[in-house]
């Protein structure tokens, strides 16, 4: 799509695109909580034509006053709209999902930003959705809810996973995929929905339990004030999002759970190690579980990345480009441009040296 064009995203022209612009794209966001607020200040700020949606009055009242449009029912908020974010609670999704493609056109691009991506994207599919439904997931968010608490540079240089699928599917992926880097500035990564959520249970679902273990047993300690009286960063970071909504944690979990069970016995696991080596006093091995965990925390702050460029023709059984998607993501790597044309789909991408 170029710069002021009117192509729909569910049917990008071939060998028109030189760079997403977004001056006539419409929008819409249905929930605008943190998440789904900073969305919406973002494409408002973008200069896209956007509309926001909450079922509470008083949010919607709150986004009309930030002079942002707000209709009062969702048929409006989302008729004639060419992408909409769905951001509402995880348990609301599937719901919000038909009713949204139910009264939007086929060539409208439908995403979420949903912490678990399997289950609402095997729903997708199952009612024939998956040629414009792009499962989604910013890795971002705070430890405070509300539009009040929405920030429009709440993604910058965050990863923002896309689950690419073959067939029609992959069009509209291409399209999102422009957007969200054009305008959000984020680093897209390419996942399959399980491994999205096999991963994400490790990387972020189980360290929400962890969090709520440690200031649940300082919360039930006989010393308590004085634990937290002499509280230091690792405490304070280690506890933070276990300041987040308890009934937004507890559906991510919940949405998640067998392999959050998973890979939280993979942690315990760790942790009976670190106690026995305690246990027997033995340092060896405390330094050495100590070195382990030190060289993956060094990993998170200082890899080093390779930049490379791939192309593929945008029509075919697009077999090879969808496993490309895959396995950068897979690999931990992410995408970092994607245009197409003259008949051909271009990516650039980064991945760990």
């Amino acid at each position: 799509m170029t710069d002021g064009a009117t192509d729909r995203p569910g049917e990008p022209a071939v060998g028109g695109t030189t760079g997403l612009g977004t001056r006539g794209v419409r929008a819409a966001v249905i929930g605008t909580g943190l998440i789904g607020g900073s969305v919406l200040l973002r494409l408002r700020d973008a200069g896209l034509d956007v509309a926001g949606w909450d079922p509470d009055p008083a949010t919607r009242q709150q986004a009309r006053a930030a002079g942002i449009s707000s209709p009062e029912s969702l048929d409006e908020a989302v008729a004639d709209r060419d992408v909409v974010f769905l951001c509402g609670p995880l348990p609301t999704l599937p719901e919000t999902l038909l009713r949204v493609a139910g009264v939007t056109g086929d060539r409208c691009v439908l995403t979420d930003v949903g912490s678990t991506k399997a289950e609402l994207a095997a729903f997708a599919v199952a009612h024939g959705l998956g040629g414009r439904f792009v499962p989604g997931h910013p890795m971002a968010g705070g430890d405070q809810a509300g539009l009040t608490a929405a920030d429009p540079g709440l993604f910058d240089e965050a990863a923002w996973v896309l689950c690419p699928a073959g067939g029609t599917g992959l069009a509209a992926f291409r399209w999102l995929t422009e957007l969200v880097i054009a305008v959000f500035r984020a680093r897209v990564v390419p996942m399959s929905p399980v491994e999205h959520d096999t991963v994400a249970a490790l990387s972020s679902h189980v360290p929400h339990l962890l969090a709520r273990a440690l200031a649940g047993a300082v919360q039930r300690a006989e010393l308590r004030d004085a634990v937290l009286g002499l509280a230091a960063g690792s405490f304070r970071d280690g506890t933070r999002v276990a300041a987040t909504p308890s009934d937004r944690t507890a559906n991510m979990l919940l949405g998640n759970r067998e392999r959050v069970l998973a890979e939280l016995g993979r942690v315990t696991g760790f942790l009976d190690e670190l106690a026995g080596a305690l246990r027997a006093g033995d340092a060896a091995a405390l330094v050495a579980a100590h070195e382990e965990a030190r060289a993956a925390r060094r990993a998170l702050l200082g890899r080093p990345f390779h930049a490379h460029r791939r192309e593929f023709p945008v029509g075919g059984d697009h077999g090879e480009e969808l496993a490309y998607l895959l396995e950068l993501g897979a690999a931990g790597g992410h995408l970092t441009d994607c245009r197409v044309e003259g008949g051909r789909v271009s990516y650039a991408g980064r991945r760990p040296a």
